[in-house]
C-alpha cells in the first residue's frame, strides 16, 4: 500500500508517517521507482508509535522501546545503563499519567452510569 492508504488506515497523517521514518521508527520498503510501500506490519507498527508519542513519550524513548520489544521477543534483554535509567524515569512518569487517566476514566464511567 502507498502512503496515503496506510495515513488513511491508521489515522496518521503521511507527513507524520515520514517523520517516523526520519526518526528511525519505521523503515518503508522502496519500489523501484523510490516510491514508498507498506504491508500489513507497518499499519501495526504506525499504529503503535502513534499511541506511544501520543502518551507523551518523546520519539528518542519510543526507539528505545521498540527495540526492547523487539529484544524481549528474543530474550536478548539486555541495555546499556543510560538506557536504563532513561527508561525507569520514564515508568515513573507513566505510571502517573496511568493513574491520572484511570482516575479520569473512572469519573467519566460514574457520570455516564448516572446519566443513564
Amino acid at each position: 500500500m502507498k502512503i496515503g492508504e496506510l495515513a488513511e488506515r491508521t489515522g496518521v497523517a503521511a507527513r507524520l508517517i515520514r517523520y517516523y521514518e526520519q526518526q528511525g521508527l519505521l523503515a518503508a520498503d522502496r519500489l523501484p521507482n523510490g516510491y514508498r510501500t507498506y504491508g500489513e506490519p507497518h499499519v501495526e507498527q504506525v499504529s503503535r508509535v502513534a499511541g506511544l508519542i501520543q502518551s507523551g513519550i518523546p520519539t528518542r524513548l519510543v526507539r528505545a522501546l521498540l527495540e526492547a520489544e523487539a529484544a524481549c521477543a528474543t530474550d536478548a534483554t539486555t541495555c546499556s545503563r543510560e538506557l536504563a535509567d532513561l527508561l525507569a524515569a520514564e515508568l515513573d512518569g507513566l505510571e502517573q499519567r496511568i493513574a491520572c487517566l484511570t482516575r479520569s476514566r473512572d469519573t467519566i464511567q460514574q457520570v455516564l452510569a448516572r446519566t443513564r
